[in-house]
């Protein structure tokens, strides 16, 4: 069966396994969407533990998070167009089986290293399942049932990076058998067993009738961009900033200009580049991803400057910091719950609201550090970790709609991989910029101190989201 073509006239998307996405089926791509954040979130609560057990240090745990994060944020396109190509279905299927076996290595590791390149393959293998959810959503929906879809999605992958600190902190207090750390990436082998016996069942089979070929060179300057920015800032401050991160960073406006020259000289050529010139003339898309990417390096740096205060600088437990968090996951959800209802009587000014709502939040943690400091509670972090959480509800998922609402859907492979690399990508810079801000400080001035300097700044990327939040389309189809 074939469905109708994108907005753009383009051409018919092909339907080899059912023509719609099920309920089963949506809720399988979903569980695929939640375990590579999931997994990006899960290892800040079990950094200590893994640095005790295998030696590790500085410099190599910086690489467990960020090998993980870079492997994924450069192939995300690729996969995308790798879905178009050979089937989306086919794809998600092999991204969750790899992804299931590179988390058994990853949970078996006998050593730092190891541990490393095993992270670097599960992020490959995420990179091959992510950008399959949307498309297939993209793809095998309609209408109302899309934007439900797209809402769920959001909703979805707000909850899967909040949840992967709380899960965290429980598995690694729970010291399953004696498992300790390698709890948290086992535990994926065998969700991903569910998740594959669920998509042979239900998920629909979809890909583009005129699947482009790989931009080679593209794909080679994506990933040196991509690279050369965000190694040096990952590893920069464990590693002392030695030549090799300066000479990386100066590389990266380089690299990244040979990308943006190579993919319009394809385009005026006749060729698909990676990244369409032509998708980032659709105003939903750019000025979506325009609010996308500091919402999400405030977002990541958050999560992750959030885990090392509530252990290291107030003491608590793993357990203790995952449940410091339940209220932002409760409140990110209600609002995404709420969300499509208030949509349609709001339109875009929903993630203004947001913004409101996490800027009040994020200010009233502020507050609260200031004042009860080396004593802050759970119960001290709850208005504010549940204003900052209804707001981040609010704007994701609305945001997420934004961006994907004009791409054609036999470029709905290819859309997706740009928007989640977009995604992705700013999340590893707000862990780099953010958490290095952060652990700089607080070896100079002390954690209290550090801790607000860093959400100061996160208030400021608050403010300019709200206020890119204007320029968006009012009314939403």
């Amino acid at each position: 069966m074939a469905a109708p073509g994108g907005p753009s006239g383009g051409s018919p998307v092909i339907q080899d396994h059912g023509s719609v996405l099920g309920t089963l089926g949506l809720f399988t791509v979903l569980l695929g969407a939640a375990l590579p954040l999931i997994d990006f979130f899960i290892v800040n609560v079990a950094l200590p533990t893994i640095d005790h057990d295998l030696a590790a240090g500085p410099a190599l745990l910086e690489l467990v998070v960020a090998g993980y994060g870079l492997s994924y944020a450069v192939l995300l396109v690729l996969g995308g167009r790798l879905g178009d190509m050979f089937g989306r279905r086919r794809l998600f299927l092999a991204g969750m089986a790899a992804f299931g076996l590179t988390s058994l290595a990853c949970g078996i590791a006998p050593n730092a290293w190891t541990l490393v390149g095993a992270r670097v393959a599960q992020g490959a293998a995420a990179a091959l399942m992510l950008p399959q959810v949307l498309a297939t959503i993209h793809a095998a929906t309609t209408g109302q049932r899309r934007a439900k879809a797209v809402s769920l999605y959001g909703a979805t992958a707000g909850l899967a990076m909040v949840a992967g600190q709380i899960l965290g902190g429980v598995l690694v207090s729970a010291n399953i058998a004696g498992s300790g750390w390698r709890a948290i990436f086992l535990v994926n082998v065998p969700v991903a067993l569910l998740g594959l016996a669920l998509a042979f069942r239900s998920v629909p089979e979809t890909r583009s009738q005129r699947p482009a070929p790989i931009d080679t060179p593209g794909t080679v300057l994506l990933a040196v961009s991509l690279v050369t920015l965000l190694a040096p800032l990952t590893e920069g401050r464990a590693a002392g900033w030695p030549a090799w991160t300066w000479i990386s960073l100066a590389a990266f406006p380089v690299a990244a200009y040979a990308f943006l020259r190579v993919e319009r000289r394809a385009d005026r050529q006749g060729r698909t580049p990676l990244v369409p010139p032509s998708l980032l003339a659709l105003v939903t898309l750019r000025r979506g991803l325009t609010l996308l990417l500091p919402f999400s390096v405030g977002f990541g740096g958050f999560m992750f400057v959030v885990a090392i205060a509530l252990q290291q600088g107030l003491g608590m437990g793993a357990v203790t910091a995952g449940i410091a968090l339940v209220p932002m996951a409760v409140a990110f959800f209600a609002a995404s719950l709420a969300g499509p209802r208030l949509v349609r009587r709001y339109g875009s000014l929903v993630v203004t609201a947001g913004s409101v709502s996490q800027l009040a939040g994020v200010a009233l943690l502020v507050l609260a550090v200031r004042d009860g400091w080396p004593s802050v509670g759970v119960l001290d972090l709850l208005p504010g970790m549940a204003l900052a959480g209804f707001g981040q509800g609010l704007q994701l998922p609305v945001i997420i709609r934004i961006v994907l609402s004009d791409i054609p859907s036999e470029r709905a492979g290819v859309g997706s991989g740009v928007m989640v690399t977009g995604q992705q990508s700013a999340l590893a810079l707000g862990v780099a910029t953010l958490g290095s801000l952060f652990l700089s400080l607080a070896a100079a001035t002390g954690m209290r101190d550090a801790l607000e300097i860093t959400l100061l700044v996160q208030l400021g990327l608050i403010v300019l989201t709200g206020l890119l939040s204007l320029r968006l389309p009012r009314s939403l189809a």
